[in-house]
C-alpha cells in the first residue's frame, strides 16, 4: 500500500466538472461577495444610484436593501474564504448562501435586471458545484 496523500480522483467526468466547480465555486463565492458589499455600499451612501425599471409587486426602500446586500456580502466572502480553505462548513454555508443570494438578486431584479440574472446565474452554478462534489466526499472517508 503507497502513502499517496493525493486525493482520489473522481470516476466520472462529471465528478471531475464538480470537483473542479468547487474550487471555482469558492472563487465566485469570494467575487460575489465583494460585489454585494460594493452593492450594498451603493445603495447606502446613495438612494438615487438605482432606479426602478419596471413596475413590480414588490417594493423596499432601497437603503435597507443597501444594509441586507452589505451584511450578505461579508458573509458570502467568508463563506467563500471557507471553501477555498476546504472546510466543511464552508461547503454547507455556500450552499445556503448561494441559496438566499439567489432569492435576495431575484427580489433586487427591479433596481439592476442583468446583474441580478447574473448573479443568479453564478448562484446556481454554486449550488451545483457544491454539492454535487464526489471528490469531497470521496476524501472524508480516508
Amino acid at each position: 500500500m503507497s502513502q499517496n496523500s493525493a486525493p482520489p480522483r473522481p470516476d466520472s467526468s462529471a465528478g471531475a466538472w464538480a470537483a473542479g466547480g468547487t474550487l471555482f465555486a469558492g472563487v465566485l463565492m469570494l467575487v460575489t461577495g465583494f460585489m454585494d458589499i460594493f452593492q450594498g455600499i451603493a445603495s447606502i451612501a446613495e438612494d438615487d444610484v438605482y432606479t426602478r425599471v419596471g413596475d413590480y409587486v414588490f417594493k423596499f426602500n432601497l437603503t435597507a436593501w443597501g444594509w441586507i446586500h452589505l451584511i450578505l456580502g461579508i458573509v458570502v466572502a467568508i463563506a467563500g474564504f471557507g471553501i477555498l480553505k476546504g472546510a466543511e462548513w464552508g461547503r454547507v454555508a455556500g450552499i445556503c448562501l448561494a441559496s438566499l443570494n439567489l432569492l435576495f438578486q431575484f427580489l433586487f431584479l427591479p433596481y439592476q435586471p442583468w446583474w441580478a440574472l447574473f448573479s443568479m446565474a453564478v448562484s446556481i452554478f454554486v449550488i451545483w458545484a457544491l454539492a454535487t462534489d464526489d471528490a469531497h466526499s470521496a476524501r472524508e472517508k480516508y
